[in-house]
């Protein structure tokens, strides 16, 4: 039998009604021991005791991402509501947005960097294809408070009605389609389209993902940019596109050229039969996997409509009542 030795060590741990797992689920999924280390890390560690600790604090700032619609004040109730026979602060609403300001956000960016990734082992279910981690990247509208400096950077939107809204922030991640966790985010103005940010999306993409694009993505620059960091596409393109025809495969699709990457162009029709009655689509898929025989056209297809619609919606077309994938002739 092999010797064995351990090596122990001793953590300081706040104490009362602060102690590590007193603040509920958070500090499971979130250790109070990488809470402690981003906030050292961004020289944000509170120099004095206070009611407010900044570990706290940056658990409150976690608790309100999951209670958008309420106060901080009723953020900081439920955070504290399970701390029964302990002596608890009931700060103003005030001293929250002081303590909010004190901590600021480079904590957040760093606990953000720490804990993105696909969350899940080579099993999970839908996560991988072919042995490939299945991403997609998807933007939306956030508002956001209705501040002076809020104003100052963000643009008002009109609602139907004609009336001015909220300002708004545009918010483009990269999910991973199987968990639909955060590989990585990018927000700024909506004054930027989505294709202004989703080229520093591909900061966080390797070889061994393949990203789903809807067509809205189909830029050239940003499929050369992807494709050297050695991840593959398969982005949706406008039905008429014209794109050059180098080759033919058996499958129906064909080699191609999108600016200096070699791609695979498949065109098909879906047709989805639902209660509402039957809905008839005609697609144009690009994608970096040429080779047909290891990369059919028909699963490229399930894929992207599988995966694709994972990341928006609960229902996936596949458990649909009935669905029918042609390839369209090519010829």
């Amino acid at each position: 039998m092999d010797a064995k030795s351990v090596i122990s060590h001793e953590v300081a741990v706040a104490a009362g009604r602060f102690a590590p797992g007193h603040l509920g689920e958070l500090t499971r999924i979130v250790p109070f021991e990488m809470v402690d280390e981003v906030l050292t890390e961004s020289g944000r560690t509170q120099q004095r005791i206070r009611d407010l600790p900044s570990r706290v604090v940056v658990y409150l700032l976690l608790a309100g991402a999951l209670f958008p619609g309420i106060g901080w004040q009723q953020v900081w109730q439920r955070l504290t509501a399970g701390l029964e026979g302990l002596e608890t602060a009931t700060p103003t609403a005030g001293a929250l947005a002081q303590a909010r300001r004190r901590v600021g956000s480079g904590p957040l960016h760093r606990l953000f960097d720490l804990l993105r990734g696909p969350a899940a082992g080579v099993a999970t279910v839908g996560t991988r294809w072919r042995g490939l981690l299945v991403c997609a990247v998807d933007g939306t509208l956030v508002a956001v408070p209705d501040s002076p400096a809020n104003r100052a950077e963000f643009v008002r939107h009109r609602w139907n009605n004609g009336g001015a809204g909220y300002p708004s922030l545009r918010l483009l991640v990269l999910v991973s389609c199987g968990t639909r966790t955060v590989l990585d985010a990018v927000f700024g103005p909506t004054t930027n389209g989505e294709t202004f940010y989703a080229p520093t999306l591909v900061r966080s993409l390797r070889e061994g993902m393949i990203v789903l694009l809807d067509r809205n993505f189909a830029v050239q620059a940003l499929v050369e940019a992807i494709t050297r960091t050695g991840a593959h596409v398969l982005v949706r393109v406008k039905e008429h596109r014209r794109l050059p025809v180098l080759q033919r495969f058996p499958d129906g699709s064909y080699l191609s050229r999108l600016g200096a990457v070699a791609v695979r162009v498949i065109d098909c029709e879906i047709t989805v039969s639902t209660s509402q009655g039957r809905h008839i689509g005609a697609y144009r898929l690009v994608t970096t996997l040429t080779d047909s025989h290891a990369h059919p056209a028909t699963e490229l297809i399930r894929l992207y409509h599988e995966r694709w619609g994972a990341t928006r919606s609960r229902t996936r077309l596949s458990e649909l009542p009935d669905r029918r994938i042609d390839l369209m002739s090519t010829a």
